[in-house]
């Protein structure tokens, strides 16, 4: 089989977040859609939108505005936890030479009380290259991406149900 073509890939996508942050939700790194659209969970596939709307009972964002304010307002930030790494596409897997974006701006300046990262992937990064330097552990949530299709819609909600405890 052949090596996948990476390439290497900086962060484009500001963290959102205020000083009214109580949770920080973590991805590994956005996917091209997101690099193209210039804004999280960009793919139109991806769960994420759908799942947050769900558990805070709130209506589905749609514009990039319209989700900076719907995290504000809920007070979620939102980051990934890779500010530069080779990568073929938007798969995970293939994510090599990975250099952690610095969340320790976002910790000292808010109120953040829980980091939950959005699949395995952001969470094996997150203990491995940001935990060792802010001692904070963090709370694996089901990825909503489109690649983890065999978990439900039902079931990312019941889990992603747990942010809500600590906003």
């Amino acid at each position: 089989m052949a090596e996948l073509q990476r390439n290497v890939q900086l962060h484009p996508i500001a963290p959102v977040w205020n000083e009214n942050s109580r949770i920080l939700i973590l991805g590994s790194f956005p996917s091209v859609k997101s690099r193209e659209t210039n804004f999280f969970y960009g793919h139109p596939q991806n769960r994420f939108w759908r799942v947050l709307a769900a558990v805070l009972g709130r209506e589905k964002p749609e514009s990039t505005e319209e989700k900076k304010r719907f995290l504000l307002s809920n007070r979620i930030a939102v980051w990934d936890v890779i500010g530069r790494c080779e990568i073929a596409g938007s798969a995970d897997g293939s994510i090599r030479n990975a250099l952690p974006n610095d969340i320790s701006p976002l910790l000292a300046g808010s109120d953040i009380r829980q980091i939950f990262t959005n699949g395995k992937t952001a969470y094996v990064l997150y203990v491995k290259r940001i935990q060792p330097e802010t001692g904070r552990p963090a709370i694996v949530l089901p990825s909503t991406s489109p690649a983890n299709a065999a978990c439900s819609f039902e079931r990312l909600v019941a889990e992603w149900r747990q942010i809500a405890e600590w906003l």
